[in-house]
């Protein structure tokens, strides 16, 4: 960048590369015509200095000829007498011719010195139209730039008010949309506070059952049209106890597929002693074994703070065989995962039934039972693996959930910094750094 200050009323202004050597251009243009007009006239004045000198020599010459032509004359008339007469009429010719020629040059000199003039009086009319043209195509191209420059100003002029707009509409809407979630999520706990709040004990652990068979009931014509899903109202002679919901689900065959015992357990927030889960796994595992199912799951509510059972489907079959915890949410779609795995067994189940229903030989019978055991096992082992391939998936799922909504309850400090940034732009700011907005700007200021 290149500082100029104007020498009328002192203002000092910053110009870039570009125009700064269009302006040298044009200032060496005014200094090369002036240049030229000097030189034109010096060299006029020294060829018209040459031609009189040249004029004068001349004349001087003759002058010193006609003197000696003089003095031979004396000499004539001296020692010719008798020829005087003749002699005296050739020197006047030759004098005459003298003066004839010495006009003739004078008037030859002249006409060259007329002639030079002209062509410099021409060689200056074609500088000076060259000139013009320059100094027109100079003005021209200063026009553009200046043309040019009010454009960009305009153009960014309107591109921040575009840009303060934009960013104004952004967070209005972010705003929008954070406290539309967030008073969303305020109504429903403040329902489910009530809703239990309102509730006896009895009432809340109902209130999980019937949650629990509305949403089997919403998915069974489709996704179970052949399982049973009912209360468990068998109380058992050993524990004297009974579960809440039975699963269970065979094919065209009678072969069972799949079966899951279900414990409900759910407590209000205000009671003092407070149950864990782990208070009732044993008593499920009973429950399961004497009604001979296969699996057992409590979908519980307790330890509500408890990351460990917030993550998703917890398989805890380390503590109890075939044992899982999950929360409501997740009750669906453990039983479909269960599905899927028992499906990818079913087919050993049926060739278990079968080979026990014909009459084999008991030689082969334990060797294509063995068969059938090994293969069993390294199907069940492939259905496990993904089965819990599942369970992670899931638990990814709801990790993200949970980081989703950790960002959510941020958003508002977020939203806020932002505010102020915005708060805190100005032109000043924007043109710290940038001398030649901000020349522009103090330009229009001006």
């Amino acid at each position: 960048m290149n500082e100029i200050k104007c020498p009328h009323c002192g203002t000092v202004f910053t110009i870039n590369e570009t125009e700064y050597s269009q302006l040298l251009a044009q200032v060496r243009g005014n200094e090369f015509e002036k240049e030229i007009h000097e030189r034109l006239e010096r060299e006029k004045a020294l060829l018209t200095e040459k031609s009189k000198n040249d004029l004068q020599l001349q004349a001087s010459q003759k002058d010193q000829e006609i003197r000696d032509l003089s003095q031979q004359l004396e000499q004539l008339k001296q020692v010719q007498n008798f020829d005087k007469q003749k002699a005296l009429a050739e020197k006047d010719s030759q004098i005459a011719t003298l003066k004839a020629e010495l006009e003739k040059l004078s008037d030859q000199n002249a006409l060259k010195l007329q002639e030079a003039l002209s062509d410099k009086d021409k060689e200056v009319q074609y500088l000076q139209a060259k000139l013009d043209k320059q100094a027109l195509s100079h003005e021209n191209e200063l026009q553009k730039t200046l043309s040019s420059l009010e454009k960009e100003r305009d153009a960014v002029k309107t591109q921040l008010a575009l840009q303060e707009k934009e960013t104004e509409l952004q967070l209005s809407s972010v705003r929008n949309d954070y406290e539309a979630q967030l008073k969303a999520a305020n109504e429903q706990v403040a329902f489910y506070k009530d809703f239990k709040a309102q509730q006896s004990t009895k009432a809340i652990g109902e209130s999980l059952e019937v949650y629990a068979e509305t949403e089997f009931n919403k998915v069974r014509s489709y996704a179970f049209p052949n399982a049973y899903f009912g209360k468990d109202n068998e109380v058992s002679k050993a524990s004297k106890s009974k579960g809440d919901f039975i699963f269970r689900e065979k094919d065209e065959n009678g072969i069972e597929i799949l079966s899951i015992m279900f414990e409900m357990k759910n407590e209000a927030d205000t009671t003092k002693t407070k149950h864990k889960n782990s208070d009732f796994y044993k008593e499920l595992d009973k429950d399961r074994r004497e009604k001979k199912c296969e699996y057992a799951v409590l979908v519980s509510m307790l330890e509500a703070d408890n990351d460990y059972f917030n993550t998703g489907i917890v398989d805890v079959s380390h503590e109890y065989e075939k044992m899982y915890v999950v929360r409501p949410q997740f009750f669906i779609q453990l039983i479909g995962l269960l599905r899927n795995a028992a499906l990818n067994s079913l087919k050993y189940k049926q060739e278990l039934a079968l080979v026990r229903e014909q009459n084999i030989d008991i030689t082969h019978f334990e060797e294509d039972l063995e068969t059938f055991k090994s293969a069993f096992a390294r199907n069940y082992e492939l259905a496990s693996r993904k089965f819990k391939t599942a369970i992670d998936e899931i638990d990814k799922t709801i990790s993200h959930l949970q980081k989703t909504k950790d960002a959510l309850l941020s958003s508002e400090n977020n939203l806020r910094l932002a505010n102020n940034k915005v708060e805190d732009v100005t032109i000043k700011k924007l043109t710290r750094k940038n001398p030649t907005m901000k020349a522009k700007f103090d330009a229009l200021k001006g």
